[in-house]
């Protein structure tokens, strides 16, 4: 019997990462890869032997597995030495060994996952590698595929190990103030109920999960404290169709005043994920704020489970899962575009070019993407980041060189913006004989 460093049977690893994958309505053969993805690699079972137990499916996705357990993923031994470039040039190798079966990389996912659940028996040196690992680059794989409920989990437990006292300090912010915070859930939620029955909508109102690291950032990119989170305090409602959900945006806004910036329709203009939801916050009747997400239940399973959505369908006898198409399409074009390129950028920039010509990412100077329209400017992007950051915003810089503000942003931009302590932006600008 083989033992993990925590001293567990080794056993407890497979069966767990099945079991994460069940949870996401996996088929019998990725549930069966799971059990086995180990066993090429850690016996002297082989392929063939899997393939003649298990039949040729399963043994693909072992296999597929097998190669991307097999890839580097620190910067030192990748031909790309940049961290920007860590992320793309992973994808590109695991895009090419997975085999166009984008199976591979849930159980890859799931595997992670796992792992890092269990990170606690590892050297502190080992924990900070694996989670920053996780954070580079398996946090935004599950991101990309749209699998918000592993890729919440993969951050939060990242942080967790990167920045134990700063995990700490928010997971007491959120403990100590959950009764409360519970109370006034209840509270709107009854309120908003009861706003929907008198319009007679069929709606499910529940309280929205809080997720550390998210919290975390948005502190950290809005400048502001945990108090002034939006989404500590958060709802979320669930709806039968897209008229309903701008109908319920209405009732919400009719009972709550809405806070001015922080509106966000991803239903008309999905996230390059194919994430879809409206987002908005108010000001509650305690005169503090509240976020509030509004979806349909499609929506929701797609924006809980991602590309593994489609299996669930699958299972309800669906023929055809419009979201399922767009993501493995777009994963699929990747994998053939990887290998043409040598550039690993150039292999996903091509294929999001391409398919998502009317939007545009950008990056903070901290690496956060930024998505945009088209022809958006630096004071499009300043204002998206915060409204104060636009309110004083004077100029811009692209890559360290300073540009104009009537420059038209382009996918791939590091956009840093140069704020003067009062005023806002110069109506030179718009003058174009000044250039």
């Amino acid at each position: 019997t083989q033992f993990r460093n925590s001293g567990k049977p080794y056993i407890t690893h497979p069966v767990a990462v099945a079991e994460i994958l069940a949870e996401l309505n996996m088929d019998p053969p990725t549930i069966a890869a799971a059990l086995l993805h180990d066993v090429v690699e850690d016996t002297e079972v082989s392929l063939d032997d899997i393939e003649r137990q298990f039949g040729r499916d399963v043994a693909l996705l072992v296999n597929g597995v097998t190669k991307i357990k097999q890839l580097p993923t620190e910067m030192g031994e990748m031909r790309q030495a940049k961290k920007g470039d860590l992320q793309a040039e992973y994808l590109r190798q695991m895009f090419m060994a997975m085999g166009n079966d984008v199976r591979v990389i849930l159980v890859k996912l799931a595997d992670r996952l796992d792992n890092m659940r269990t990170l606690g028996s590892l050297s502190r040196d080992r924990q900070i590698r694996n989670a920053r690992e996780t954070l580079d680059i398996f946090a935004p794989l599950a991101n990309r595929l749209g699998i918000g409920k592993i890729k919440w989990q993969l951050e939060d437990l990242s942080f967790r190990y990167l920045e134990p006292e700063r995990y700490k300090e928010l997971a007491e912010l959120l403990a100590s103030k959950r009764h409360e915070r519970e109370e006034d859930i209840k509270y709107v939620i009854l309120r908003l109920e009861d706003a929907l029955r008198k319009h007679a909508i069929e709606g499910e109102v529940r309280g929205r999960p809080k997720h550390i690291y998210s919290i975390y950032r948005k502190m950290k990119r809005k400048e502001v404290d945990f108090e002034h989170v939006f989404d500590v305090r958060a709802l979320r409602v669930m709806v039968p169709d897209v008229p309903t959900c701008y109908q319920v945006l209405g009732i919400v806004h009719q009972l709550w005043r809405p806070i001015h910036g922080e509106f966000d329709d991803y239903i008309a203009a999905p996230k390059e994920n194919g994430y879809q939801s409206l987002h908005t916050a108010v000001i509650a009747d305690d005169n503090r704020a509240l976020e509030v997400q509004i979806r349909t239940h499609d929506m929701h399973q797609d924006a809980e489970y991602g590309i593994a959505a489609h299996w669930k369908y699958k299972e309800k006898g669906q023929r055809f899962d419009a979201a399922y198409e767009k993501r493995i399409n777009y994963m699929r074009r990747i994998a053939e575009q990887a290998q043409e390129e040598d550039d690993p950028h150039s292999a996903i920039q091509a294929v999001k070019e391409d398919i998502t010509d009317e939007r545009i990412y950008v990056f903070t100077p901290k690496n956060d993407i930024i998505d945009l329209p088209a022809g958006s400017t630096p004071i499009d992007f300043a204002y998206h980041i915060h409204t104060d950051i636009g309110n004083r915003c004077r100029g811009a810089r692209i890559g360290g060189r300073q540009v104009g503000l009537d420059y038209r942003l382009q996918t791939g931009d590091r956009v840093e913006i140069i704020t003067a302590n009062r005023g806002g932006p110069s109506l030179d600008w718009l003058n174009e004989d000044l250039g």
